[in-house]
């Protein structure tokens, strides 16, 4: 506990509440982190919606949102929580012990997100700032909005299944040039409906682009 208290750089007053927030909920009989998670969570999505707005004082508020939901997701969280070591921390029943739960990306993110839960009950939301920014900036020392927004595809890809259950196929339409110079030409389709089409200087800057023209048309990009 000492080294995770030194990577938060908080000490925690209350142990009990400590417990909890690394309890998970499959042990049984008594208090277990889920509540603490929930007000974890919402306490974060403002966390980092201030951050964001203080450093990015150029991007519109269509891109911070982008830019808040690539950092404030599961899988960022899961990465800060092996930052902390949670993993080797949090209480979990035999049975999820077995099933590798140490290392499932939800039961990091949900002990992430309880912690700071913890942190906001005990010493409000100045102390979960600093905590949890200082574990962020250790784990993301170069918040780039290009590198980590402007994935198209996999934008479109998380959009469509949520919203159609369908995965977006690409075809190769065609190209065009000689081989030193040739563009491609792609064909983004869903449910086999085409839905827009790009050209590239490579197949995968092309797909990007096509992807990008569906975001528009869904009503998804900016």
């Amino acid at each position: 506990m000492r080294n995770l208290e030194e990577k938060l750089g908080y000490k925690f007053k209350d142990e009990k509440l400590l417990k909890t927030a690394l309890t998970h909920k499959s042990v049984k009989g008594g208090a277990n982190n889920e509540r603490l998670e929930f007000l974890g969570d919402a306490v974060m999505d403002l966390v980092i919606g201030d951050y964001l707005f203080h450093k990015f004082s150029r991007l519109s508020e269509g891109d911070l949102s982008k830019l808040r939901a690539a950092l404030v997701n599961e899988k960022s969280f899961a990465e800060l929580a092996k930052y902390l070591n949670l993993g080797q921390l949090i209480n979990i029943s035999p049975a999820e012990e077995h099933n590798g739960g140490r290392a499932k990306a939800s039961i990091l993110s949900d002990a992430f997100e309880a912690l700071m839960g913890a942190i906001y009950l005990e010493s409000g939301f100045d102390a979960v700032r600093a905590a949890s920014l200082k574990a962020f900036e250790r784990c993301y020392p170069d918040i780039n909005f290009d590198r980590m927004v402007k994935d198209y595809k996999t934008a479109l890809q998380e959009l469509t299944q949520a919203r159609f259950a369908q995965i977006p196929k690409y075809v190769l339409v065609g190209s065009k040039g000689p081989d030193h110079k040739k563009e491609f030409e792609i064909a983004l389709m869903l449910n086999e409906r085409e839905i827009s089409r790009a050209a590239g200087k490579s197949k995968k800057e092309a797909e990007q682009k096509a992807a990008k023209t569906a975001l528009e048309i869904l009503g998804e990009g900016k």
